[in-house]
């Protein structure tokens, strides 16, 4: 198969000569009310805000982290760049809940609901869909027990 732009597929050799990438650090999502979505990851999805900080450009950047999770989140607001207007269907967190008959009653204790869902599997486990602020969308997942599905 030919790649384009002179991509070539990489041999496990060039692996080991230090050409691949470590682990994923963290994810950016671009928002117009910072506070606003640190509160809705905070007291809805229950991350934690690890730090804030200013970035030479004066973007106000906040890392947000799950409970069970190395990867963080970085919340950026940066309003030089314009507003953010993001596209249905363009991206989404997935995380990982314990029942998601139990997050749903957690959700209606915050006056919230699925947006989608839940769709349970035949097999056990299934997803359900949550609105975020700034139009971004959260999977929650629930596993089978023992298995990881995605």
């Amino acid at each position: 198969m030919t790649l384009p732009f002179g991509i070539r597929h990489l041999s496990e050799s060039d692996y080991s000569a230090g050409m691949k990438v470590g682990k994923l650090l963290h994810t950016r999502y671009r928002v117009n009310d910072l506070e606003k979505t640190v509160k809705f990851y905070r007291d809805v999805l229950g991350l934690v805000e690890l730090r804030r900080h200013k970035s030479p450009r004066g973007s106000e950047l906040v890392f947000m982290q799950a409970p069970d999770s190395r990867e963080l989140i970085e919340l950026c607001s940066f309003p030089a760049s314009g507003p953010v207007q993001v596209q249905p269907d363009l991206t989404h967190l997935a995380f990982e809940v314990e029942s998601l008959d139990g997050f749903a009653k957690h959700l209606a204790s915050l006056g919230l609901k699925y947006s989608d869902g839940p769709t349970m599997r035949p097999g056990g486990g299934g997803f359900a869909f949550l609105d975020a602020p700034e139009g971004y969308e959260i999977e929650l997942i629930e596993q089978i027990k023992g298995k990881e599905i995605s």
